[in-house]
């Protein structure tokens, strides 16, 4: 299938969203599929909530994004942040940093920082939006562009799930939209500035996330939920 053709389909699909799923909500990580996203739903002006979940410890880079965000279309993402009294009792008891050493703890990290603010920014929606892609990662291989997330009740789609990275970067360069700026610097995956680094070449694109930890271990809960259907 052409780019151009999958172009086509994947705003056919966020159309259909947005007039048969209302309200739902683009979860956007600001990584470069999602900014192919957000270009789709803004520039056709889908009514599709555009959101971010600001952990707090984002790269300088993608705050530097999202305001390139504001500046290019002339409107802001919705920012979710984790609950103060977890991230400080996170942080008393086990400290900043303490992810590195033990996976229980990097998980309870995510949860706090990543997957309540989800949660909370997914209630009252009927549907959620992604831009993940099968070429990610081992862990995405079977991912089918329709779900229906169990833990959230709703339907969750993935339209860019058959891209592939040189489609998503000619998209990118061919409309002229904004990116983060850390993937000219060898980040093809980013997250939060602790957990994330560059890439040698010939790395897997996800190398560079939780790089000390295994290939099936590199999700942070986010996609993780039990689906009781696919299509």
């Amino acid at each position: 299938m052409s780019l151009e053709a999958k172009i086509e389909n994947a705003g056919k699909l966020l159309q259909t969203i947005a007039a048969d799923y209302a309200p739902a909500g683009f979860a956007n990580s600001l990584g470069a599929e999602d900014m192919v996203l957000t270009d789709l739903i803004f520039k056709n002006g889908y009514d599709i909530e555009v959101f971010t979940l600001d952990t707090g410890r984002l790269p300088e880079e993608t705050y530097r994004l999202i305001q390139d965000v504001k500046t290019h279309y002339g409107k802001s993402l919705q920012s979710y942040f984790p609950r103060d009294a977890a991230v400080e009792q996170y942080l008393r008891e086990h400290g900043p940093n303490a992810f590195y050493d033990d996976l229980a703890l990097r998980k309870t990290c995510c949860r706090i920082r990543k997957i309540e603010p989800l949660q909370r920014a997914l209630k009252g929606k009927k549907a959620w939006i992604t831009g993940l892609r099968r070429e990610q990662a081992v862990t995405r291989q079977e991912l089918a562009v329709t779900e229906w997330d169990a833990d959230n009740k709703l339907y969750k789609y993935n339209p860019l799930a058959d891209w592939t990275h040189e489609e998503v970067w000619s998209y990118i360069r061919g409309f002229g939209i904004p990116y983060n700026s850390l993937h000219d610097k060898g980040y093809p995956s980013i997250g939060c500035a602790p957990c994330t680094r560059a890439v040698a070449v010939g790395e897997d694109i996800r190398a560079g996330r939780w790089w000390w930890e295994t290939p099936a271990q590199k999700e942070c809960g986010l996609h993780t939920a039990k689906k009781a259907a696919n299509s």
